[in-house]
């Protein structure tokens, strides 16, 4: 019950708990208060997150748009639009309403308003308006180059536009550089560059102006090219170097175009030497780009060596005949790696001519593979002219239906100049096996055209090509692959070769170790491609190269089996090629070559077998294959001989097939042997259709009972189904159509047979399909009599019948599902 104090009067009793006692009551009685507000502070707390479920989501209040331009940018945009419409004011005012106005009145006019507009940005700049300050003078300085139009319409009409045009260039790039210099106008970012880019015109405009011609307008390109170059280089303003830098690439790519073409076009020395000087002079700022900077030191010196091979070259080639004009090209770029070896540069220079040394000699082999594409192709075109005859030499040979490129008798020279190049030049651990196989490649190629280009016998060609072709396949004998070195990725074995101090080298190369080996054994594969197709023109020739070519792919793959996976795949084709050409040779028939060829895969056959898990044994026996299907190929049109293919092909691959690895080519042994049975029978004029089921019967069956005999848990169906209908379902249908009774009775007690056969082993197979052939069987036998015994009958009687079947089974239904059941179980307990 809450606290209450009762106090009496003297006229009443009156109970006053003493002090302790009230005390007490008063903490119980605020406790209890406490604990029911935290009640409540909770119930609260509950039925509102109650009723805030239940709300629909307020949305997110959505963020302050963000401004698209910042205001500086905004600024900026406004200041410069307005500088652009307050000239084009002034230009409107300059050409239209420039007539309406005397001589002073025209004078003071510009000169009041180009001063001021000039004089405006020094107190925008002490205000700190520096964006204004730009538009201003930008506006001021296009005022000034119209103050030098004006000038020349009213008081310079008579005086020619192009001469006057370079002398206002220079004259405003001279009053721009001293107004952006001034101390009250230095804090301008524009002036200076803007009176750059006017210094562009005057020497251009000049040549022009002096009819200097396009060696003067050369030179006056790459002397402003110079000035720019210098002003990028030595002025520390970033605005100044940027614009000095754009002009400088600019103008001296184009001086450097029209001095290269002078160069190129120059019909005399005289013009090629001023032609060179031009481009000397070109290479000279480049080169001193280049010492003096670090960032693009490789690209200007890169750049540099070209133009000194260009301007060399020219001369060079202006002197010698056309078939050299390469020759000299890449002697001068060839000579750019004695540079290379100067002390005195910086490494990021020789590393600049030795790379433009490389692009030169890479485009001089570029320029020989047309050479090197008609050699290796054109022999292709003999195909359609087999032994037609000999030609006069090997260009004729090569080139029998392909064009000769012109100029092309300094191939051999350029080929074999770059080759000692790469001998010579690449020391480097890491670079050298690359070295070592672009050496290869291009000595190959060297030989390759060499009896080409010199136009020797053809006997000789094919000798040469027959001795390449042995030259690379001795290299992949004899080279090693290149492996790793410590410490270096992928370098060759021969790790301790120093590497020269002035040649430039890289520490690391991005791109995959090519392996000399494979490289010469590609070459070797390439040129006997070749040899074998140029060596078609005459019976003796194509006898002896393929039987050379078989000799020399076979000793390689023998003498170094790593080789072997292509070695001996290539060996096997060229003994199919020599085995054509050899029935081709003695007139055999197609059909009588295809034994010869059968040769081959059983020289595959057996070699697969001593070379067992080898990685050449696949490509061996997928070569073998292609060479029995050229032989059935062969045989196909005598049916007779083609069978004899099929069948001994059939022993081939059964032999193959007794390997425990080749097992499953059991099947295609069958296969072929039931081929050539039906080959045989066909050429027979045999049309009896067990004739050719019979043979797929007897060894599917044998077959079968192997493998019944190793796994007595196989189905009968698996073992024995595929062979008995084999024969079973073509003789039960040829039996319905025949009007005999021998086929049908012999099929009978053959289908009698196997059920009794089923029966006897309880297995399944036999039973179900001996007994459905030996029912249908019998059901055809009895049709003619069934059909009279039907014409006999009334007409109501086979419904009768039917009707009383029905009845039956239905009376005895569950007896009858019972009976069915017995069956089911009965055939699922067999095989």
């Amino acid at each position: 019950m809450p606290y209450d104090v009762t106090r009496t009067t003297l006229h009443g009793m009156t109970h006053i708990p003493p002090p302790a006692e009230e005390l007490r009551l008063l903490d119980f009685e605020l406790r209890q208060l406490d604990a029911r507000r935290a009640q409540l502070l909770a119930r609260r707390a509950w039925l509102i997150a109650t009723l805030q479920s239940a709300r629909p989501p307020r949305p997110a209040p959505l963020a302050p748009p963000r401004p698209e331009a910042s205001a500086p940018r905004v600024q900026n945009v406004l200041l410069v639009l307005g500088g652009v419409l307050l000239t084009i004011a002034a230009m409107a005012f300059t050409l239209v309403s420039w007539g309406q106005m005397g001589i002073a009145g025209r004078a003071l006019v510009l000169g009041g308003v180009t001063a001021a507009v000039l004089a405006a940005p020094v107190p925008l700049l002490k205000r700190g308006l520096r964006s204004t300050a730009e538009s201003v003078a930008g506006l001021g300085l296009a005022l000034t180059a119209l103050d030098a139009y004006a000038l020349h319409e009213v008081a310079l009409a008579d005086v020619d536009g192009t001469g006057y045009t370079a002398a206002a260039a220079a004259a405003l790039a001279a009053l721009w550089v001293t107004y952006g210099l001034l101390p009250r106008t230095s804090e301008l970012r524009l002036p200076v560059p803007a009176a750059l880019v006017a210094a562009q015109l005057p020497l251009l405009l000049w040549a022009v102006a002096a009819d200097a011609g396009w060696y003067g307008f050369a030179a006056a390109l790459l002397v402003t090219a110079g000035f720019d170059t210098g002003v990028a280089l030595r002025v520390p303003a970033k605005s100044v170097r940027v614009t000095a830098a754009i002009t400088a690439y600019g103008m001296g790519s184009w001086g450097v175009l029209t001095a290269g073409s002078l160069s190129w076009t120059a019909t005399g020395p005289s013009a090629a030497a001023r032609a060179a000087a031009l481009l000397i002079l070109a290479a000279g700022i480049s080169l001193a780009a280049a010492w003096r900077t670090e960032r693009h030191a490789v690209g200007l010196a890169l750049a540099s060596g070209l133009v000194t091979v260009a301007a060399l070259g020219g001369v060079g080639r202006s002197v010698v005949p056309d078939a050299w004009t390469v020759p000299v090209y890449l002697a001068c770029g060839i000579a750019l790696l004695g540079a290379v070896r100067i002390g005195r540069l910086p490494e990021a220079v020789r590393r600049g001519l030795a790379r433009s040394s490389g692009v030169v000699q890479g485009l001089a082999v570029l320029w020989t593979l047309p050479v090197v594409a008609v050699t290796l192709l054109g022999p292709v075109t003999w195909v359609e002219q087999v032994w037609s005859g000999a030609p006069s030499d090997t260009r004729a040979a090569v080139t029998a239906d392909a064009p000769w490129p012109p100029d092309a008798e300094t191939v051999p020279l350029v080929l074999a100049a770059v080759a000692v190049v790469l001998v010579l030049a690449m020391r480097d651990a890491v670079w050298r096996p690359r070295a070592l196989t672009g050496v290869l490649v291009l000595a190959w190629a060297t030989v390759l055209v060499l009896p080409v280009v010199l136009e020797l016998p053809y006997v000789v060609g094919l000798l040469l090509l027959g001795a390449t072709t042995a030259g690379a396949l001795a290299a992949a004998v004899a080279l090693r692959p290149s492996r790793p070195a410590k410490g270096i990725p992928e370098a060759t074995e021969d790790e301790a070769t120093p590497v020269a101090p002035s040649a430039p080298t890289a520490p690391t190369s991005p791109f995959p170790t090519p392996q000399p080996t494979a490289t010469a054994l590609a070459l070797a594969l390439l040129t006997s491609l070749t040899l074998a197709f140029l060596s078609l023109p005459t019976q003796a020739a194509t006898l002896a190269v393929l039987a050379t070519l078989t000799a020399l792919f076979a000793a390689a793959a023998s003498w170094k089996p790593q080789l072997a996976p292509v070695a001996a795949p290539a060996a096997l084709a060229y003994a199919t090629a020599l085995a054509c050409a050899t029935g081709a040779a003695a007139d055999w028939q197609p059909q009588y070559t295809a034994l010869l060829v059968l040769a081959v895969p059983v020289a595959a056959a057996l070699l697969a077998v001593r070379l067992g898990d080898s990685k050449a044994t696949v490509p061996v026996e997928v070569t073998g294959a292609v060479a029995g299907l050229l032989a059935i190929g062969l045989a196909v049109g005598d049916p007779p001989m083609l069978a004899l293919v099929l069948a001994l092909c059939g022993v081939i691959t059964a032999g193959t097939a007794i390997r425990p690895d080749r097992s499953p080519l059991a099947h295609a042994s069958a296969a072929l042997f039931v081929l050539a049975t039906w080959v045989r029978l066909a050429a027979w004029d045999v049309e009896i259709p067990e004739a050719y089921t019979l043979p797929v019967t007897v060894p599917a069956l044998l077959v079968g009972a192997l493998r019944r005999r190793r796994d007595p848990q196989a189905s009968s169906w698996t073992a024995y189904g595929p062979g008995l209908a084999a024969t079973l379902v073509p003789s039960l249908v040829a039996a319905w159509g025949d009007p005999h009774w021998t086929r049908p009775l012999l099929l009978g007690l053959a289908a009698l047979s196997v059920t009794l056969l089923g029966a006897g082993y309880n297995l399944q197979a036999p039973l179900l399909l001996g007994g459905s052939v030996l029912t249908l069987d019998a059901l055809h036998e009895l049709a003619p009599y069934l059909v009279q015994v039907t014409d006999a009958l009334p007409r109501w009687v086979p419904p009768a019948l039917a009707g009383l079947v029905l009845l039956a089974l239905g009376a005895t239904y569950e007896r009858r599902i019972r009976d069915v059941r017995r069956v089911r179980e009965v055939l699922g307990k067999m095989n």
